[in-house]
């Protein structure tokens, strides 16, 4: 198994300078990682750096609540497709998946969706599970299934638990075999990466990709 191809590697930090992200695009390329995931504000400069690679540059949408309308989530992915992403993950409206607006969560991902695969760009609906129930994760697992996102993330990371092997199964008997699922928030140890890869995630979102990835390399 290629570990470092399941990982985007992941820095979100509202403090992140260009100086990390330069860093972290030379690690993506040591490492060989999926991507990089970075902040919509440095995607240009990513984008730049990491265009003789494979590395793919990855950014977040609606980042980290949701609730900005859909215009505005649209328009965030038409600026970050300019820009030179490849990959975008977009947060879905957590407000209206509690309030039961389940027409309002259809129709904000599938603007977002729609915009993103009329440029054949790879997208990653964040459902962020920790605040969710059950119930809630299988509904929006069904209006995944109609709309047919790339992957479906279980976590932005800043909002309440993070990965668990409980929910990629879930995800993963939920979304069937066609939607690929992203496990991120919280994923540190080279023992989380393997769990998440086993229970059925395809990608791994963390900030601790290199430690991760040192670490499989010494047991192998």
């Amino acid at each position: 198994m290629k570990l470092s191809t399941f990982f985007d590697h992941t820095l979100l930090r509202p403090d992140s300078t260009l100086a990390d992200m330069k860093k972290i695009c030379e690690e993506a390329v040591e490492f060989g990682f999926a991507s990089v995931c970075v902040p919509p504000y440095y995607v240009g400069r990513v984008a730049q750096l990491l265009e003789k690679s494979e590395v793919k540059v990855t950014t977040v949408i609606g980042f980290p609540m949701g609730y900005t309308t859909t215009v505005a989530k649209v328009e965030e992915i038409k600026r970050a497709i300019d820009d030179g992403v490849d990959e975008v993950d977009v947060v879905i409206n957590i407000g209206a998946v509690k309030s039961g607006n389940w027409k309002d969560v259809q129709s904000d991902l599938d603007g977002m969706i729609t915009a993103a695969h009329l440029k054949r760009k790879l997208i990653k609906v964040i459902i962020e599970t920790g605040l969710l129930t059950e119930e809630e994760v299988q509904q929006i697992c069904t209006i995944c299934r109609e709309l047919k996102p790339d992957f479906v993330k279980t976590s932005t990371g800043f909002n309440g638990e993070g990965a668990t092997v409980g929910v990629v199964k879930l995800l993963k008997k939920c979304l069937g075999k066609e939607i690929k699922i992203k496990a991120s928030g919280g994923i540190r140890t080279l023992e989380d990466a393997l769990r998440l890869i086993e229970a059925g995630a395809s990608r791994l979102g963390s900030s601790s990709s290199v430690r991760i990835l040192k670490d499989f390399a010494k047991g192998n």
